[in-house]
């Protein structure tokens, strides 16, 4: 099954950039998923395993740093349209 996920992350801390461009390079490295960034929010596709797995492991390193907030859209269909 394939599963798209769009990611929201807000470190609560004063240098808030550094922390997200890091999960992002974090999660860019799966070369089994398709990531796209905006302005916005991230958008993680894969197979759903892969996906959740990956997002599991990088979301608990970023969970070091104290009051991180995560935001997901899960969908169980591969939304990629490029």
């Amino acid at each position: 099954m394939n599963t798209s996920v769009e990611i929201s992350y807000y470190p609560l801390k004063d240098e808030f950039i550094p922390p997200i461009k890091d999960f992002i390079n974090r999660i860019k490295n799966y070369k089994n998923l398709k990531v796209i960034t905006n302005g916005m929010s991230t958008q993680v596709f894969g197979k759903y395993f892969d996906v959740m797995n990956a997002l599991t492991e990088e979301i608990h390193k970023s969970f070091e740093l104290p009051h991180s907030v995560f935001i997901l859209k899960i969908v169980n269909a591969d939304l990629n349209i490029t």
